[in-house]
C-alpha cells in the first residue's frame, strides 16, 4: 500500500509544512471581531498555527436571513467587510499583525451563489440564474427541487461578464488586503472551466495564492486549480469507526484508492470544521475517547491537516450557525496535544504536504494495530493507533526505533517485539538516520 508522487499543483515553499486552522470569528471571541481575535494570534502562534482560514468576512444579507445574524454564506457584498465583525482597516490590521508573525491568512469565498440583496442583485440581474418564469432562484438539486438554501441566490455561470466580475473581487483581496489564498466554497458546484481561469488569473498577481477546494473531486486537483480538497470519504470512515458502525480495516480499503489516484498529500484531514461541528456534533459528540486518535490519523496521513477553532479548548458542543455563541476558552485543554502534532508536521519533511513529503506504507498489516510509516530521505515516521475501543496486542513486522514524537522517550521495538496499546491509544515514533 504505497503510492508514487504524480505531478501536482505547485505547492508554494511557504506552505510545504504547513496546517490549517479554520477561525470563526463571530464565536471565537465575546465580542466576535477582529480585534477581539488579534489578542488569540500570539497563542496560536506559539501553538504551531501557520496558515489561518476565516470564515467569510462579507457583509451578510439581511433579506430572507436565517436566524438573528444570518448565514456566512449569505455574502451581499464581496468587496465589504461585515461590519458586526468590524471595519475593512481592523481586518487589514489584523492581517498585518498575522503576517508580521510569520503567519498566512486565507478567506472563505463564496462562488456558488450570494445573499438576496448583494450588490449585484439591482446592478446585475443577469448574474443570476433564473426559474421558467423569470424570476431569479436559489440553488437547486439536479432534479430541480429546493436544497434548502432558501437565503441565497444562484449564479449564473453561463454569463462570462459575472466570473470575470467575480474574478476581479478575488484579485482585489489579493492585492489590496494582502490575503494569501482562498478557500472555495461549495467549488464542486461550479465549472471546472472557471476554476482554470481563476488558477490563470490569480497566479498572475501572486504566484503563491494558496487555494483549497469544498470538494472531493479528483478534477480539483488535477486540473492544477487547487492545492488541497476535503477528505469527506476519510473523515465519514473516522466517524464510523469511532461510533464502532465499522471496523477500522475500512481505512485499508480507503487508502488503497486513496493511494492509486496518485495525488497524495493534497486531501485536507480533519475532526471537526465549521460544517461537521454545527451539524452532525463536535468531534466530542461524534467520536467520544476516540477523537484524539483520529486527530492523530488526521495529522499523519499523506495530506494538510485541519484544526476547528476551539478543538484546543475543547469545546463538546455544537455552535449555532447563524446565530451568536462563544467559545468558552478558558483551561486549553489539548493546546499541548495539537502543538505536539503540528510541530511533528513541521520538523518532519517525511510529513511534509503533497510531493514535499513522502506517501503512507501501511506495516503490520495482520496486527490489530492501524500502523504506517512514512519516509523522505534520512527522516521516518513510523505511526500505530489502536483504533478500537480493546487493550490491543501486536508483534511488530520490523525494526521500530527513535523517539516518542510526545514525551522524547526512546523506542526501539525488534521484529517479534509485543507492541501493546490501549483503547484508542497511539505511538508515533521519529527516526532521523
Amino acid at each position: 500500500m504505497t503510492a508514487a508522487f504524480s505531478n501536482v499543483t505547485y505547492w508554494p515553499e511557504w506552505a510545504k509544512a504547513s496546517s490549517l486552522y479554520e477561525v470563526n470569528i463571530r464565536q471565537y471571541t465575546p465580542e466576535g471581531t477582529f480585534d477581539a481575535f488579534s489578542h488569540h494570534l500570539e497563542r496560536l502562534k506559539n501553538m504551531g498555527v501557520d496558515i489561518l482560514w476565516f470564515m467569510p468576512v462579507f457583509p451578510i444579507s439581511t433579506t430572507r436571513r436565517k436566524g438573528k445574524l444570518g448565514s456566512y454564506y449569505a455574502v451581499s457584498d464581496y468587496r465589504a467587510v461585515n461590519p458586526e465583525l468590524g471595519s475593512k482597516a481592523s481586518l487589514k490590521q489584523l492581517i498585518d499583525q498575522i503576517h508580521a508573525l510569520g503567519m498566512y491568512i486565507i478567506i472563505d469565498w463564496v462562488p456558488n451563489h450570494t445573499g438576496w440583496d448583494h450588490v449585484w442583485m439591482e446592478q446585475h440581474p443577469d448574474f443570476y440564474t433564473k426559474d421558467i418564469s423569470g424570476k431569479i432562484s436559489e440553488p437547486l438539486d439536479n432534479t430541480g427541487k429546493s436544497i434548502g438554501w432558501t437565503d441565497v441566490a444562484d449564479l449564473n455561470y453561463d454569463n462570462q461578464k459575472m466570473r470575470q466580475t467575480m474574478i476581479e473581487d478575488m484579485i482585489y483581496w489579493l492585492t489590496e488586503m494582502k490575503v494569501d489564498g482562498f478557500r472555495q466554497d461549495m467549488a464542486m458546484l461550479v465549472p471546472l472551466d472557471f476554476w482554470r481561469e481563476v488558477s490563470d488569473e490569480l497566479r498572475v498577481v501572486n504566484q503563491d495564492v494558496f487555494m483549497v477546494a469544498e470538494s472531493e473531486e479528483a478534477e480539483h486537483l488535477r486540473s492544477g486549480c487547487f492545492h488541497a480538497i476535503y477528505g469527506w470519504n476519510a473523515h465519514h470512515l473516522f466517524n464510523s469507526i469511532a461510533q464502532h458502525k465499522a471496523p477500522f480495516r475500512v481505512l485499508d480499503e480507503w487508502l488503497n484508492v486513496y493511494n492509486n489516484m496518485n495525488l497524495p498529500g493534497s486531501y485536507m484531514f480533519f475532526t471537526s470544521n465549521h460544517d461537521e461541528n454545527s451539524w452532525s456534533g463536535s468531534e466530542i459528540e461524534r467520536m467520544g475517547e476516540a477523537h484524539q486518535a483520529f486527530a492523530v490519523v488526521s495529522f499523519t496521513l499523506s495530506g494538510i491537516p485541519l484544526i476547528y477553532s476551539g478543538q484546543e479548548e475543547p469545546i463538546p458542543y455544537r455552535l449555532k450557525f447563524f446565530d451568536k455563541d462563544l467559545i468558552d476558552f478558558r483551561h486549553f485543554a489539548y493546546e499541548g496535544f495539537y502543538k505536539s502534532l503540528l510541530q511533528l508536521k513541521r520538523d518532519n519533511k517525511a510529513m511534509w504536504n503533497s510531493y514535499f513529503g513522502a506517501p503512507v506504507q501501511r506495516i503490520m498489516i495482520d496486527s490489530p494495530i492501524f500502523a504506517f510509516e512514512r519516509e523522505k530521505d534520512d527522516n521516518k515516521v513510523s505511526v500505530l493507533v489502536n483504533l478500537t475501543p480493546q487493550h490491543q496486542k501486536a508483534a511488530s513486522d520490523r525494526v521500530i526505533s527513535g523517539k516518542n514524537a510526545f514525551d522524547q522517550s526512546e523506542v526501539y521495538f525488534e521484529p517479534g517485539h509485543e507492541i501493546q496499546l490501549l483503547p484508542w491509544e497511539w505511538l508515533i515514533v521519529v527516526n532521523n538516520k
